[in-house]
């Protein structure tokens, strides 16, 4: 289906069963309690986080044993292997706690280090937005397309959470904020889909890990947008964590200009 990609039929219906059974964890798991803990980068976890992504996980050793996984909660094995899948349990886990409805699972798979297939999906708004090769991004079966709002002085921007950002990358943010429209803050991955459906126009982060925001890229780019680390290079599994997408490629290039004009440092 997708002839240089990496990325087959059977690839993409099988990130839908890893979805369907994240899902189905969480239902079931969130029923029996939280039981939060806090990591020693002082990030919150759950049970249920990690009975995600043993199950996750599982499947793809039962699907796909030569392929690699890239997981939060339980590391990586086989990352030199050609498709490497990137799993995030709980994307959100503390809006998840307190009961916040913007949490979801991440699922992306990377050919050669670079996200083709991406799955970001939130249950509480019962969204789930599909990228991969060749195709429009969908939600829930229905293909999106982002917006080209033409000027950053019209964007609406999201920012997941700016406590993610250093102090040396706070600049950008302020400096973003001076020239949108409108932000709104906090929506973790659902900002991402918004994106793609064409409900906001700029999205900026840091301080990400690859679990984080490997499935941005290729939902972002299947809708139409602009996605990119703040020196404008497209996203791998080595980037950095600093996340610049827009749904036109005016919009990126203004915000582009804006933080290179702030010299951060690397």
């Amino acid at each position: 289906m997708t002839r240089f990609s990496g990325i087959e039929d059977h690839h993409i219906a099988f990130a839908g069963q890893l979805a369907d059974t994240a899902r189905a964890v969480l239902a079931r798991e969130t029923a029996l309690g939280l039981d939060v803990e806090v990591k020693p980068d002082r990030s919150f976890v759950t049970r249920i986080d990690r009975a995600i992504e043993t199950e996750l996980r599982a499947m793809i050793a039962t699907h796909y044993p030569a392929h690699g996984i890239i997981g939060e909660e339980e590391g990586d094995e086989n990352t030199g292997a050609s498709h490497v899948w990137v799993l995030d349990p709980i994307d959100g886990t503390a809006p998840f706690i307190v009961g916040i409805p913007v949490f979801g699972t991440l699922i992306a798979l990377a050919v050669e280090g670079v996200p083709r297939l991406g799955v970001i999906d939130v249950p509480p708004v019962d969204g789930r937005w599909l990228g991969a090769p060749d195709r429009a991004t969908t939600l829930n079966g229905r293909a999106v397309r982002c917006r080209d709002c033409g000027s950053l002085a019209q964007a609406v921007m999201t920012n997941s959470n700016q406590d993610y950002m250093s102090a040396a990358e706070l600049p950008a943010l302020q400096a973003l904020r001076r020239e949108t429209a409108n932000r709104v803050y906090g929506g973790a991955c659902l900002n991402y889909g918004r994106l793609a459906e064409g409900r906001s126009d700029l999205a900026l982060d840091a301080g990400q890990k690859v679990f984080d925001f490997a499935p941005f890229r290729p939902v972002i780019e299947g809708a139409g947008g602009i996605i990119s680390d703040w020196k404008g290079q497209p996203l791998t599994l080595e980037s950095d964590g600093r996340i610049l997408a827009a749904g036109g490629r005016h919009c990126h290039d203004a915000a582009l200009a804006v933080i290179d004009g702030l010299s951060l440092p690397a």
